[in-house]
């Protein structure tokens, strides 16, 4: 396949843990990547193909103005040789507002795609992770984006996760169809309507890391409260157990017994393990990482936008929303 464009100077921790999960991935994957940044970084690296931007978007920059102010910016040189056949796909842990106006002013939205949308890979143990979108891109919805968040998430659950027909539920206060807010009950109804995804219908908070539901369709402001409550209360609660494990006069023994089966919870909860988040409905491949992303997390986002290159995740969000916009009319 066409290389994969890695933004070497997005993130907390660039370009070092950028790097080092690039070079991982190379040796494990053999996946090509093509590393862009400044010529002083990209001058450090051997036996990878190099693409020098001269500038670089801080993490606390207007995205739209410094995308359009910063033409020579990593961020923007990799979502240039997507649109320009010289990459497959384009991985940033940089700015995340950044990285979206870049992948959408450069790489143009796929035909009949209202709004892209950041779908998030939640972590659910001992099961399939559950898809959340939006998270963070549109902030106010219109029904029937929230029918394509539904249609791309559950083509992406199938791709990038292996299952057959997945679960879709749309986020609620309640499971009755009754229940929600004008926005809500309107999807609703629009979802019923769609073939071609299994619709389950309303969900809650609570049924997020759960196997109850696979795909789980909000909007983007709902969607970042969401996420950022799981990510917070799965912290405070791993610190609150190892606290709890280690009190007492017989704490240090119990938490050495305990530990190793601590450590395998971890890595199930882990969201390292997938890398980053996609924005689907752009036309092509953008996954965007955590700003804190580390060398693991790099390595990860590599080789899960690798498998959604190879299983020509964009051609079959194409073929999904046209159909989905023919069931509607």
């Amino acid at each position: 396949m066409l290389p994969i464009a890695l933004d070497v100077e997005g993130g907390d921790n660039a370009p070092g843990v950028v790097i080092e999960g690039a070079i991982r991935a190379r040796d494990e994957l053999a996946v090509p990547i093509i590393m862009v940044g400044r010529s002083e970084t990209l001058e450090k690296l051997d036996n990878f193909d190099i693409f020098e931007a001269s500038e670089v978007i801080a993490m606390d920059e207007d995205p739209a103005s410094a995308v359009r102010s910063k033409r020579d910016s990593s961020l923007v040189r990799c979502a240039e040789l997507v649109r320009d056949g010289k990459a497959s796909a384009m991985i940033s842990a940089g700015n995340t507002g950044a990285a979206m106006a870049s992948a959408l002013l450069k790489m143009g939205r796929i035909r009949g795609v209202a709004r892209p949308a950041i779908a998030t890979t939640i972590p659910v143990p001992g099961s399939t992770p559950t898809v959340l979108l939006d998270s963070g891109a549109n902030s106010e919805c219109l029904p029937a984006w929230l029918v394509q968040f539904g249609q791309m998430g559950s083509i992406f659950s199938q791709e990038a996760f292996d299952i057959a027909n997945p679960k879709v539920g749309l986020m609620s206060i309640g499971e009755e169809k009754s229940k929600g807010n004008a926005l809500v009950k309107e999807a609703h109804k629009l979802l019923e309507r769609v073939k071609g995804i299994t619709f389950i219908g309303n969900v809650e908070g609570r049924d997020v890391m759960s196997d109850r539901v696979d795909v789980v369709v909000t909007d983007g402001f709902t969607g970042n409260v969401v996420l950022k409550t799981l990510e917070g209360g799965v912290r405070a609660v791993a610190k609150a157990v190892i606290g709890a494990l280690q009190s007492g006069e017989d704490g240090p023994k119990v938490f050495e017994t305990a530990f190793p089966k601590l450590l395998d919870l971890w890595s199930a909860l882990d969201p390292d393990s997938y890398g980053g988040a996609m924005l689907l409905g752009v036309n092509g491949v953008c996954v965007i990482s955590h700003g804190s992303s580390s060398a693991n997390a790099i390595f990860h986002a590599i080789r899960t936008t690798s498998v959604l290159v190879q299983h020509d995740l964009v051609g079959k969000l194409s073929t999904g929303i046209a159909a989905a916009s023919a069931d509607l009319e």
